[in-house]
């Protein structure tokens, strides 16, 4: 079976195709290149695309197989960091990986996959597929089964996940026995395909100009300033022991309050993907657990239409954050909690 693989530079997509090859697959690895800026643009150290390319080049050339390099620059900033300074510029909190899974590792890549005579596509994400289903991966630290949540069922259907059943220890470690250079490389963080040296706040005003506003409490009494709404999400620490717990986008205010103030049991939830075909709400309504950041807690709840009622209080839940919907039955281990689908937050 002839297989594309996204070689990243990273260990783990470097040990995905190690395994892939040893199976018996017929492996081609695809660097996909979404962003490359020079540090003076970044007000930082800059983004690593050029030494993750050789990466994995190099990781290629070990493994004796095939290698190319996509460029989709372009259609990163038209369907995900338009998107991503939108979102900001609307107040809301939006996810970038999601949003970059959605269109480009599983959809522009998938795309070029299919035309290209290649069966499947395989990656190096901590998840696992069994018979059409999501399920999260052996290492629960490491799950990233959130930011594959809003994939469609045609796009997991062609879809590989190699490492899936590994704790991230044993990949290094696998890495290291067949003398993969980046076994013992840093792993990767921030905003998908930009890089963890990327000043967060700096890349926002690339798009967003700072506007000094208010900061008041709950009852509008003013109790200090910022330089943007756009620049803060709900739950965010705004001077202790403040956090920030609305935002009047037409005002340009931030309303303050303490961390009980952002407790919610309930949310409004739009446009819902499940990811098993045919997978209708009324099957979702009881018994499940949902999420709303990538490693936070699994809290049980109730679906009823586009509302989510929890069972316990969650903080910081946002607009235009994900709401991630998992299926765990009692006493189940990690890589037996499935991963259901999830929809935005209103």
């Amino acid at each position: 079976m002839k297989v594309a693989l996204g070689l990243s530079g990273g260990v783990d997509s470097a040990v995905a195709a190690a395994l892939l090859k040893e199976q018996g697959f017929a492996v081609t690895g695809v660097f996909l290149e979404c962003w490359n800026e020079p540090a003076s643009r970044l007000g930082g150290p800059g983004c690593r695309t050029d030494k993750d390319r050789q990466d994995a080049l190099g990781v290629a050339l070990k493994l004796k197989i095939p290698f190319k390099v996509l460029d989709f620059k372009k259609e990163y900033r038209q369907k995900v960091l338009d998107k991503f300074y939108r979102e900001y510029k609307a107040g809301k909190t939006p996810n970038p990986d999601i949003i970059c899974n959605q269109e480009i590792k599983f959809g522009l890549f998938l795309e070029w996959v299919m035309r290209n005579g290649f069966e499947r596509l395989a990656t190096g994400h901590y998840a696992q597929i069994q018979k059409n289903k999501l399920y999260q991966s052996a290492d629960e630290k490491k799950d990233q089964t959130y930011f594959l949540a809003m994939l469609k069922p045609e796009q997991l259907s062609r879809v590989l996940f190699p490492i899936g059943h590994w704790l991230k220890k044993q990949v290094r470690l696998e890495a290291k026995k067949r003398g993969l250079k980046v076994w013992n490389k840093k792993d990767s963080s921030g905003i998908c395909f930009i890089g963890h040296d990327l000043n967060f706040r700096e890349f926002l005003k690339r798009k967003i100009r700072p506007h000094r506003g208010e900061a008041v409490d709950k009852q509008g009494k003013t109790v200090g300033y910022h330089d943007g709404v756009e620049f803060y999400t709900i739950g965010q620490s705004y001077a202790r022991p403040l956090f920030v717990i609305e935002k009047d986008m037409l005002r340009n205010r931030l309303i303050v309050g303490k961390r009980a103030d952002l407790a919610k049991k309930e949310l409004e939830v739009e446009r819902w993907s499940w990811i098993r075909e045919g997978y209708e709400l009324n099957k979702v309504r009881n018994l499940k657990k949902v999420r709303i950041r990538h490693q936070g807690r699994l809290i049980q709840c109730k679906i009823v239409g586009e509302k989510v009622f929890l069972k316990q209080a969650e903080y910081g839940i946002a607009p235009g954050q994900v709401a991630v919907v998992y299926q765990e039955t009692e006493g189940s281990d990690p890589s037996e909690v499935e991963c259901l689908g999830g929809g935005v937050i209103k």
